[in-house]
């Protein structure tokens, strides 16, 4: 699961991933979150990846969309991967801590669309997000 992290009349606040060639989209902008474990529901685990990820005591997470990634055709495991709104304001995210990743920032919806190196189904998430008005989606959430 992953959140789009709202920074009040800001935009979303993305994780540059480590250069590491053993996870998925190294050195790519991505959304902060991680897999669910045994006994955690999906919010439930999202609350502890934030805490863990950025110090971020978790007060509102609202679901947004949902992907099913089924790669079994590559030899692969059938994977979710769930989007929750969690809107903040710009004081609490000047006193976050970055424990994961090379570098976090904030970004405004249009310059993040832009970015070449995002990882693709944050992308799209983002996207939906972003560009929902023009979709005829109707608001909900925090803005950007």
């Amino acid at each position: 699961m992953a959140a789009l992290i709202l920074v009040k009349g800001e935009g979303y606040l993305m994780q540059l991933r480590d250069s590491r060639p053993d996870i998925w989209y190294p050195g790519h902008w991505g959304l902060f979150g991680g897999g669910v474990e045994p006994g955690e529901d999906p919010v439930q685990a999202l609350a502890r990846e934030l805490k863990e990820e950025l110090e971020l005591e978790l007060r509102q997470a609202d679901f947004f969309a949902g992907f099913d990634f089924d790669l079994q055709g590559l030899g692969l495991e059938r994977y979710f991967r769930r989007y929750y709104l969690v809107p903040i304001e710009r004081r609490v995210a000047d006193r976050l801590v970055l424990h994961e990743g090379a570098e976090m920032r904030v970004f405004s919806g249009a310059a993040i669309l832009q970015e070449p190196r995002v990882t693709p189904y944050d992308g799209f998430a983002l996207f939906l997000h972003h560009c929902r008005r023009r979709l005829d989606v109707p608001t909900r959430g925090g803005s950007e």
